[in-house]
């Protein structure tokens, strides 16, 4: 008799690829087992979970909106709607377990699974957890965590550091910096600076690459640069215009652009941190201001203080993140130091600890 598992979460590919990374390590260990994702009907899980060869069911739910307050009103709706949707799905699937990644979907799921007595399972992939998953941390079965120090948000008893899972393409990359800038059409004796600002782009960095993406030539300098979908024309269109710089909307190959990038300059989201670390790259953390409990500050905190990366304030991007970022892709002495230290928080099979422990509790 095969297992049958429900991941839910999503809302962003820091969810979505360790949701998937857990499940592919799960299926490895466990190949009888059947899997459903639950995302939020119009998020981006509802069409990177089916590409990853996965079903999905989509829910109406939405996340709190702090910038408007009258989009909010039809949210008690919305997650009443969610928990009758939720209650369908479950009883119709019969899920041995449910594993909650954060997101708005992970709320009503993981809630309705502890009512019926399904184990459940959380993986927080921040170093501030997020609300849902402080709500149904407390009688979590297990709460799988990236970092030291998340007994102040979940039961001491419940938590085990696993780390970040991060995706196999990445981990196993054998690619060499030649071969993967040969592939983005770039010179192998100039160095280069990966520009991410996470699969909807980052206005701050956005704006600094464009207006000063006219001077990296004279500083020996090429660019890889990521800008999101958002407003993504304007970007795309001023990068076109130098030889020196690759630019698109969406980076499909990632391991290539790591592999390729002598310092990052990026938003500090829990799987790019954990993916940075996997790849020791010298980075500047831009963190993103509006995320939830400015959880992306504290990512991005945590290695700096530790002396194995930089950060500018989103509000201080104007005036300091282009020379933070051609001051460190000067400095061999620095690029060194940042890749020794950022080494140390390397985890590269936590998806593979994560799917051991659930499947231990399982034991079917």
């Amino acid at each position: 008799m095969g297992l049958h598992i429900i991941i839910a979460g999503g809302g962003t590919g820091g969810h979505i690829f360790p949701a998937i990374a857990i499940a592919n390590a799960i299926k490895q260990q466990r190949p009888d087992t059947e899997f459903l994702f639950i995302g939020a009907k119009g998020k981006m899980e509802m069409e990177k979970v089916p590409q990853a060869g996965y079903k999905i069911e989509g829910i109406d739910i939405a996340g709190f909106d702090r910038s408007s307050l009258i989009k909010n009103i039809g949210l008690p709706f919305k997650l009443i709607k969610s928990f009758f949707q939720v209650r369908k799905i479950i009883n119709a699937f019969k899920p041995d377990a449910a594993i909650g990644v954060g997101g708005y979907s992970s709320f009503p799921v993981l809630k309705y699974a502890q009512s019926k007595s399904i184990p459940t399972f959380i993986h927080e992939s921040n170093s501030f957890a997020g609300k849902s998953n402080m709500l149904i941390g407390k009688k979590a079965t297990k709460v799988f965590v990236a970092n030291e120090g998340m007994g102040k948000f979940f039961p001491a008893e419940k938590i085990l550091v696993t780390g970040n899972p991060v995706r196999k393409a990445i981990v196993q990359s054998t690619i060499s910096r030649a071969e993967a800038l040969q592939y983005f059409g770039l010179d192998a004796d100039k160095k280069t600076i990966l520009a991410v600002g996470g699969s909807l782009g980052a206005r701050s960095i956005n704006e600094v690459m464009a207006k000063h993406v006219h001077e990296l030539d004279s500083l020996n300098l090429q660019l890889i640069w990521q800008t999101g979908k958002a407003t993504a024309n304007t970007y795309v269109e001023r990068g076109r215009a130098y030889k020196n710089v690759w630019v698109n909307d969406f980076i499909q190959d990632m391991d290539k652009a790591y592999a390729a990038a002598d310092v990052v300059v990026s938003r500090a989201g829990a799987l790019t941190v954990a993916e940075l670390c996997v790849t020791k790259k010298p980075v500047v953390f831009v963190p993103y201001p509006l995320a939830a409990e400015d959880h992306q500050t504290v990512n991005a905190k945590y290695l700096v203080d530790r002396e194995a990366a930089l950060m500018v304030k989103d509000t201080e991007s104007q005036a300091k993140l282009f020379s933070a970022i051609t001051m460190l892709a000067t400095n061999e002495a620095l690029q060194q130091k940042f890749i020794k230290n950022i080494a140390a928080y390397s985890v590269t099979n936590a998806d593979e600890i994560v799917a051991k422990e659930i499947l231990s509790v399982i034991k079917k």
